[in-house]
Formats: structure tokens, C-alpha cells, sequence
């Protein structure tokens, strides 16, 4: 080969779908279209669904789909907060006795609300404390200011942004940076190897979470894939999008299908020949 000639690298991440991305629809739903469209993994919303919850049952659509579970999302939302209990700290130890039983390697979580308090308190700490004792990563995060009437309220603590934390996991979704008015190349950046997760999602901007269709929106969503290939990143590429619009099933799987293709064409990277 001469200089002028590239080769490309494309790093072996799996790419999976958020249960979430079919809300909705059930838990079930997502492990059939996962595995018709050809992603190569699942991450489970546990949300109020219960097969969402039982880890016999997510082990037996995953045997029966032949599709890995690759994370569990711990139930940090507002309609999540009773299931598997009401303890925050409780909450994570389930999430990674579940992970640990289904093969999952990473659990995500939300740092904590602020009037969760006390959890707050130790959370930073908490968290790090539970790495010591898996060998599952807690992959805290990225969340954003909550908007109303013109005003913005920090609704996390210690912060939405955890790039400024002494977190060893962070995951990383780009409809949360939108939301924010974060820069996401930036604090992927900014991560560096902490960067162990990525929830795949587009924004234009707008004051909600929006979790578009990647390529649908003005988040650097290719770029940060072709910046992941460049490092050979081994983490988890999640596509979590929303397709509650989908006014049919057909519309709903050909939008899991022009995430998958996007994802898929640029989580490569040019190299020159001999370049490490």
C-alpha cells in the first residue's frame, strides 16, 4: 500500500437498543426487532413493565433471540421510583445482582434528583465504593437542567454534567447534551477512557429530551461515532430513541432500522497504513 492509502477501522462494539426505544410497546417488543433488524445487543429499561424487572424472563428472551443482554438502565425515572423498591441504594444493588446474572457488563444510572438528598450526599463515594465489589461497571449519566416558564432548575446533584465527578464509568447520551446546551465532543473529550457507554439519540436543541432518530437532529452524533472508531472504543453503543410518533409498526422498525444503518456507517474510522 502506498501512503495515500486508507484502510478503516471499526472498532468491535456491540450495538444495542434500549428497551426504551420502543415505549410503548413491551420489553418483548424490543428483543423481536433487535433481533430482526441484526443489532447485536439489548439494554434493559427497567421500567414498569414487568418482564422488564424479572431476570428469568429477560434470560429467557435472550437465549430464545439469541441476543445478549449488554446493560441493565437502573430505574432512576420519576415513574420508575417505586419499582424494585424505594431505596435508592437498594435500587443499584438489585440492578447489578440482575446484570451480574444476565452477563451484562455495565448498569447506567442517574445521578441523584435533589431533593433526594442523603443519597446525594454519598453518591460520588457510593458509587465508587460499589466498583470495588463487581467486576459490572456503574456507568453514571449525563443528564440536564429541567426548564419551565423560563426558568432552569438544576435537578440533579451533584451535577447533570458527570465529566466534572471522580466517576471511572460515565455513560454518554447526546439527546441529554442537547437538551443541556452541552458539548458533547467535548466532554467525550474531556472523558477520555472513562467514556464507557454510549446512549445514541439526536436533539435539535429544544428544551425537552427528544431522543430523535440519529442524523435527524444537530448533535455531532457521526462525529462522536468516527471519534470512538478512531480509539478503538470497546464499550457499548445503546440506540435509545423515541418512536412513540410512529402512527404504525412498520414506521416504528424503519426507524430502528435508519439508526441501526447510521450507527453502523459511521462507527468506522480512516487510518493511513502503519498508523497505531
Amino acid at each position: 500500500m502506498t501512503s495515500d492509502d486508507q484502510a478503516v477501522r471499526i472498532p468491535r462494539s456491540r450495538v444495542a437498543l434500549s428497551t426504551a426505544s420502543v415505549y410503548p410497546e413491551s420489553t418483548s417488543t424490543a428483543f423481536e426487532l433487535a433481533a430482526r433488524l441484526g443489532y447485536d445487543g439489548i439494554e434493559v429499561m427497567v421500567s414498569t413493565d414487568p418482564v422488564s424487572q424479572d431476570a428469568g424472563a429477560l434470560q429467557r428472551l435472550s437465549d430464545y433471540h439469541e441476543l445478549p443482554i449488554v446493560a441493565i438502565h437502573a430505574p432512576c425515572l420519576l415513574i420508575t421510583q417505586r419499582v424494585w423498591g424505594t431505596e435508592p441504594w437498594g435500587k443499584l444493588q438489585t440492578a447489578r445482582r440482575t446484570a451480574e446474572q444476565l452477563g451484562a457488563s455495565v448498569v447506567v444510572v442517574h445521578p441523584p434528583f435533589r431533593w433526594q438528598r442523603e443519597y446525594a450526599k454519598g453518591f460520588v463515594s457510593g458509587v465508587a465504593a460499589m466498583r470495588d465489589e463487581t467486576d459490572v461497571r456503574f456507568a453514571v449519566e449525563n443528564m440536564f437542567p429541567w426548564r419551565a416558564r423560563n426558568r432552569e432548575i438544576q435537578a440533579y446533584l451533584p451535577d447533570h454534567d458527570p465529566s466534572d465527578e471522580d466517576y471511572t464509568s460515565v455513560t454518554l447520551d447526546l439527546s441529554h447534551t442537547s437538551v443541556a446546551g452541552d458539548d458533547a465532543m467535548a466532554m467525550a473529550r474531556r472523558l477520555g477512557d472513562r467514556l464507557a457507554h454510549v446512549h445514541l439519540g439526536d436533539g435539535s436543541g429544544a428544551a425537552k429530551d427528544e431522543h430523535l432518530v440519529p442524523g435527524r437532529g444537530t448533535q455531532p452524533c457521526a462525529e462522536l461515532l468516527e471519534h470512538l472508531a478512531a480509539l478503538d472504543y470497546q464499550g457499548h453503543v445503546v440506540l435509545e430513541v423515541n418512536t412513540r410518533k410512529a402512527t404504525t409498526k412498520e414506521q416504528r422498525e424503519n426507524d430502528l432500522a435508519e439508526a441501526l444503518a447510521f450507527t453502523r456507517l459511521h462507527l468506522a474510522a480512516a487510518v493511513h497504513d502503519g498508523a497505531q
